[in-house]
């Protein structure tokens, strides 16, 4: 084949090749070495030195993540009742209680992620929680039986247990709190259920914040990089090959990807599994014990703010580690860690992911003066003791459970920080019927305070038909009043 005479933007010659493909190459070599020959030496880069250099592929790097990413295939058994009007529009709401419960086995798809080679996997609660039987596939076709060692509803995170499992590829952990937008990033996972499948994109935002996700709301890294039902648990890793954050959930009208991501940071992740080969169940957090609100521009206005920036302070308990620090009501925390901070999840996040047991600094603003503060990230304290107590049948109020609220139950319920009094878990039997709920803090019975689980089991025996409960309902004082 006859050499080739090519031009390009200099008026420079290149004669002489053998083939086509070689004179492509030189021509492409020749004119990139031009453009970086204007740059300035800091700008500039190292030519390509082969065809492969200038077809760049994301191929090695998925060779060396995607053996590291699973299938998982769970069941679940739920009770299903069957109810003859439930597709009726007006009676299918007056009876949707109607009808027996039958158990069904439900099936759920999604994806995870080996993090040690002895066979741990993270993957979403949303996909494993609660699961009755799971199976893990690895890339290889290997599979395995799975179960959960921890879980943690909140952040919507699960960490699985291969039996039998050794030498397996596991992903390292990047540091997430160094990842910026516009990094490139891959999602690995089984979307749709057709097979492990990749798709590229960038981190299109930090620190989102608003997106419920289980029963609580996380903190995400947002990323365009299509995902998909059974992407769910899936990798998110940078162009080093490292995890940086685990795929959960999407903003979509369609069911399909819309490009609007969420995952969930690696240092979070990173956290949750230390907690899961130190033997513990459920994720714990450090204990704040404050309420907090982001900064907006009206409360920048009234704290003498240029730029809203930080969290102002709105409750905190007496025994908080910040309020320990000298911390108060109205305060701002604008950074933990030298991290910022511009929303409360946020800031419980930097906290989750140091972990108990160290400490933290926080800087904080009190009108124009701002300091540092250290505190201890501990658990919540137990006391006082939470004294479980279920009313039993020959009370009024049968089928009542109750505990002392203390900061380990305002923790765990999601309660005000000045949470106080007898807060009411079960509430089933006589006691539904009469109107108690779970989440309902009891102030007194009959007129007569209540100070302590004892106090209710004893009013709960008054020889009395007419009876007045004094209660709190999400955040209103209420009467019950009725007649047994």
């Amino acid at each position: 084949m006859r050499a080739g005479l090519f031009v390009c933007e200099n008026s420079t010659h290149i004669d002489s090749v053998a083939t086509p493909e070689d004179a492509l190459f030189r021509i492409l070599t020749f004119c990139l070495s031009m453009s970086i020959a204007a740059l300035s030496p800091a700008q500039a880069q190292t030519v390509p030195q082969s065809m492969a250099q200038i077809q760049l592929s994301y191929a090695p790097l998925v060779k060396q993540a995607a053996p590291g990413v699973v299938n998982i295939y769970a069941q679940r058994v739920v009770a299903e009742r069957r109810n003859p009007f439930a597709d009726d529009p007006f009676f299918g709401d007056l009876f949707r209680n109607f009808g027996q419960t039958t158990p069904r086995v439900q099936n759920s798809l999604g994806s995870g992620v080996i993090v040690g080679s002895d066979g741990l996997v993270v993957s979403n609660y949303h996909v494993v929680g609660q699961a009755t039987e799971i199976r893990v596939v690895l890339s290889d076709r290997r599979e395995f039986a799975a179960e959960v060692v921890l879980t943690d509803e909140q952040s919507d995170l699960a960490v699985l247990q291969l039996q039998g499992a050794r030498d397996l590829p596991a992903l390292s952990l990047a540091d997430s709190d160094g990842a910026e937008v516009g990094d490139l990033v891959l999602a690995i996972g089984n979307p749709f259920g057709v097979g492990q499948t990749v798709s590229s994109g960038i981190i299109s935002g930090l620190a989102r914040s608003g997106i419920a996700v289980g029963s609580g709301r996380g903190y995400f890294l947002q990323t365009d990089a299509p995902i998909n039902p059974g992407n769910s648990g899936g990798a998110l890793v940078n162009m080093a090959g490292e995890l940086v954050g685990v795929n959960t959930a999407i903003i979509t009208r369609s069911g399909g990807s819309n490009g609007i991501g969420f995952a969930i940071p690696a240092n979070l992740v990173a956290q949750v599994v230390s907690q899961a080969r130190d033997g513990r169940e459920r994720f714990q957090r450090p204990w704040a014990g404050v309420t907090a609100q982001a900064m907006d521009a009206a409360l920048a206005d009234a704290f003498d703010q240029t730029i809203p920036a930080g969290v102002v302070l709105l409750e905190l308990h007496p025994d908080s580690p910040l309020a320990k620090a000298g911390l108060q009501r109205g305060d701002v925390i604008l950074s933990v860690d030298g991290g910022e901070v511009n929303s409360a999840p946020e800031m419980m996040f930097r906290l989750a992911a140091k972990g108990i047991g160290g400490q933290s600094v926080l800087e904080a603003r009190r009108g124009t003066d701002s300091r540092e503060v250290t505190i201890d990230l501990i658990a919540p304290p137990e006391s006082p003791e939470r004294q479980t107590r279920r009313i039993d049948a020959r009370s009024a109020l049968a089928g009542l459970e109750v505990m002392r609220i203390n900061p380990a139950v305002i923790a765990e319920f999601g309660l005000s920080p000045d949470a106080d009094g007898i807060l009411v878990t079960q509430a089933q039997d006589l006691a539904g019927r009469v109107g108690l709920r779970p989440g309902d803090v009891l102030l007194a019975i009959n007129g007569e305070p209540v100070q302590s689980t004892a106090d209710v089991a004893r009013l709960s025996r008054a020889q009395t038909r007419a009876w007045v409960i004094e209660l709190i309902r999400e955040g209103r004082q209420l009467s019950l009043r009725f007649r047994l």
